[in-house]
Parts: structure tokens; sequence; C-alpha cells
């Protein structure tokens, strides 16, 4: 407990009623990019008292495996490596956190959703462009805090893994601005292009035409003969033009009809229109509804793909479990 209580002293951890008494390390869940942001700020406020534990269970484990696995735990974490590694994680996720948070709800307001990727994509550019000087700082702020040895930039980078072929003739500057800060930021920018493109966010939006909570405001004829034309295989020609004066009496049903007023997405829009049989009225509607209740499934596959942890997973990462 010495080192805890020296970083108490100096100011470095806070004690008190409601603050170190009550936090935990979060555990990270396989489809919550989110979960990763929140387990990386908690372990990094919760450093010290990790290592102290560590170092707890290496001289006092009660099998030789698992305090071969703490001492290997130790050393990682103990190095300007791992420490450079998680405010990185912390910085990009930290990023996208809000998008997350949107894609998780239910009821997806898709508009907002849009305008978080737009932001995330600028935030994200940003970060690449002027990001790495400060995160430099902070992660060699943290190192000094915590006794940990700074790489120094200008030197030969020395991988941890022994190379068949031997070590590649770089230096540490390259390694983390170039290998890491740069190669982690520009997968997601990437990954953020791959999953909304541009006819992918028209669609969205367009989609989001056929919200119908606040008594449809926000219906957009023009937005939804869009949508029907992205989708030539289910909408002729002729059904597109039909379209067009079937949503004018479509919408004004819905907003003069007591039994549609409180609903509050297309989900329910859906069973709503099945239960008093308007899709037999509203045939093309309720076609665009049905196409547009698939957009959800695919938008839900977003999070499984769009992981920034994917750089750090390794053979700790992959084993470790609640033990």
């Amino acid at each position: 407990m010495e080192k805890v209580l020296l970083h108490l002293k100096n100011g470095n951890l806070i004690s008190g009623k409601g603050l170190n008494q009550e936090t935990i390390l979060q555990k990270s869940s396989d489809t919550r990019w989110s979960s990763h942001f929140h387990s990386l700020i908690s372990l990094m406020h919760m450093y010290a008292f990790v290592i102290e534990v560590l170092e707890i269970v290496k001289e006092e484990g009660v099998h030789d495996q698992q305090s071969v696995e703490a001492s290997v735990l130790i050393d990682i974490m103990e190095s300007f490596d791992f420490i450079f590694t998680m405010h990185l994680m912390i910085d990009i996720l930290g990023i996208t956190n809000e998008l997350s948070q949107s894609l998780q709800r239910k009821d997806q307001d898709i508009e907002n959703v849009m305008k978080l990727v737009q932001i995330s994509k600028q935030r994200l550019q940003l970060l690449r462009e002027n990001g790495w000087n400060g995160l430099l700082d902070e992660v060699s702020r943290f190192c000094g805090v915590f006794e940990v040895v700074v790489s120094n930039m200008d030197e030969a980078y020395k991988t941890r893994r022994r190379s068949v072929r031997g070590g590649e003739d770089k230096t540490n500057l390259h390694h983390y601005r170039v290998d890491l800060f740069y190669t982690v930021v520009d997968m997601q920018l990437q990954e953020l292009n791959n999953c909304f493109s541009e006819s992918s966010a028209e669609l969205l939006l367009c989609m989001s035409c056929l919200n119908p909570s606040d008594f449809f405001c926000a219906s957009d004829e023009r937005k939804l003969i869009c949508l029907a034309e992205l989708y030539p295989s289910d909408f002729s020609i002729i059904e597109v033009i039909a379209l067009k004066n079937q949503l004018a009496t479509y919408i004004i049903d819905m907003r003069t009809s007591e039994e549609f007023s409180s609903l509050r997405s297309i989900a329910d829009l859906a069973k709503q229109i099945v239960k008093f049989k308007k899709n037999d009225v509203y045939l093309l509607v309720y076609k665009l509804i049905t196409l547009a209740l698939t957009l959800p499934v695919a938008t839900a596959t977003v999070e499984r793909a769009f992981s920034a942890m994917k750089i750090i997973k390794h053979r700790l990462r992959s084993r470790m479990g609640d033990d």
C-alpha cells in the first residue's frame, strides 16, 4: 500500500466519500464499444490500485501460474507502450462515445445519429492533424507520476517480441506516431466512411421521415419518394408516381387519426397499420415501411464492426475473465 499512500499524498489519487470507496473496474462488453471507453477510464484512474493488487498476487499467489501471470501483467502495464495505447484508446473512444450511445438506443434518432457521424469524423481528423503533441505530453505526464520510463522518441524502436528477421530500422517516433497513432485514427475514419457512406447516410435520413412521433412531424413526401427510388427492384416507375399521391393522403390520415397519435417508432407504426388494416389501403407506403424496418438490423451490426479495441487485442486480453 506504500505506493498508493504516496500517490494519495501527492494528489495523484483522490480519496473521499463516494470516490475511491465506490470505484470498481468496469467490465467491457464484446458488442458495446462505449463499454471499452468506460473500462479504460476506470483502469486509468485506478492504475495504482491495480498495480498494487497485482503485486500482492505476484508475491502471495496460491498457484505459481497466478504469480507468473501477475508478473507478466505488471511488466506490460508498467511500460510506456501500454500507457500510450491506453491513452490513445481513451481519446478515440471518447470521440465516438455519443455516437455509440445513440446507436444503442431502441428509438434511434437517425438525424442526430448522422450529425454525430459527421462530428466524429471531424474530431478524428482534427486529432490526426493536431492531437499528437497533446497525447504525447499527457502520456509522458502519466508516466512521470507512476515512475514509468518514457521512451526517447529519437532512439531506435525495440520491440518487446523477438523477431526472426531482425528489428526494422525505425525510431520510436515513427513507431508511436505513424505505426500506432496515425494507423489507429485512420482505421476509425475508414470504418466510419465504410459504415456511413454518402449513399447510406441519404438512405437513413430518408428513412427518418417515416418516424411517427410528434404527429408525424418528420414526414417529408419528397424524401420518402427518394427513399422509394433507392429500391428500384421493389418500386417501378409507375408505383413511384402512384406513391406520391398515396403519401399525401396517408400523411393527412395519420395526423388526424387518434389511434396513430402516440406512436414512437417505425416498428410501432407497422404494427398499428396492420391492426387497423391500413396496410391494404396504403399498400405502397406499407411496403416502404417494411423495407425501412430492415435498416435498424444493419445499423446494429455497426457497433460490432466499428471497435477501436481491435488494435490492442492480444493473448492476455483474450484470456482475461472475471477472475
